[in-house]
């Protein structure tokens, strides 16, 4: 009886791992259907956009082409390519096109700085001493009550046709987009929290710096993304306004000579590099935010 009990008592530990596979097993393979759900999804994603973006393009061509709309007034995507190739061979009216493209996003990306640092900075601050949100908020809202427009005039007249006029307007329209996200991040911060850090001996300084600032990130990082599209429309606006270079010039003068096919070139351009902005911006928040559970439209929800 006693040797019949050290067998069992010597066969337990090797069955162990063996009851253990299939539970390992099912975790692998439901981890891999999920990827592959992942993926099929991504690709389907794909496959929709790209029919969309054939429908429209075919469509407005044929349209076009059968005068059911008159290609005068709305171009067509052939005259846009065709446009397209001729700014990228011989240049624009005022330059390379390179040139262009790259005096519009020097505005955009100095403005978009400049914005989010001002709306991170006295977004925080205003959120956490109400008194200055309570002097300062009415002056904010009635500043972001001025057309945004009416600023850039504003600007030209005081800054001249230069760069700094589309920076400062482009900076001005970031800046409530972050600021707004940014205050109200640090608003929904969980007080118990951050009575507990204060509890715990922790300054002002450290309070915002770990727990402020990292519980705020999400809107922050949020607004990023209508951000910097705001940068880009602001850098034009004040193009069209009084500019001697840049994207916003060669679609005020594509404008002014009826040609559509160079406006909706320049709006190509523009689309692609908002596209671009909007992938590093992604890269960043994930990059920022990875301690955070991914959310159900990210690990392949509906």
């Amino acid at each position: 009886m006693s040797g019949a009990t050290s067998r069992t008592r010597q066969a337990a530990p090797i069955s162990a791992p063996i009851l253990g596979r299939p539970a390992a097993d099912d975790e692998a393979t439901i981890a891999a259907e999920a990827a592959r759900q992942v993926r099929r999804r991504r690709l389907l994603v794909g496959l929709s956009r790209a029919a969309v973006l054939a429908f429209v393009l075919v469509g407005w061509q044929l349209f076009t082409q059968w005068k059911i709309v008159d290609p005068f007034f709305f171009g067509q995507p052939t005259g846009i390519v065709s446009r397209m190739r001729d700014w990228v061979v011989d240049g624009t009216a005022y330059g390379t096109l390179w040139s262009q493209i790259w005096v519009t996003m020097k505005e955009a990306l100095l403005g978009f700085f400049f914005g989010v640092s001002a709306g991170i900075v006295l977004g925080v601050l205003l959120g956490q001493v109400r008194f200055i949100a309570d002097v300062l908020g009415p002056f904010i809202k009635i500043i972001n009550a001025v057309p945004r427009i009416v600023l850039g005039s504003i600007f030209v007249v005081w800054l001249g046709f230069g760069t700094t006029s589309k920076v400062l307007l482009a900076a001005v329209l970031v800046f409530f987009v972050v600021f707004f996200n940014a205050f109200q991040g640090v608003r929904e911060v969980d007080p118990v929290l951050v009575a507990n850090v204060r509890i715990l001996g922790a300054s002002r300084w450290q309070v915002v710096r770990h727990v402020v600032l990292p519980s705020a990130l999400t809107w922050i990082i949020a607004s990023l993304h209508v951000a910097f599209g705001f940068a880009i429309i602001g850098a034009i606006v004040g193009e069209f306004l009084g500019a001697q270079e840049g994207l916003g010039l060669v679609i005020a003068t594509a404008q002014n000579n009826f040609d559509p096919d160079g406006v909706f070139a320049a709006m190509l351009i523009i689309a692609v590099v908002a596209l671009t902005a909007e992938s590093l911006i992604s890269l960043l928040e994930h990059r920022l935010l990875a301690w955070r559970p991914p959310s159900h439209s990210e690990v392949g929800g509906a």
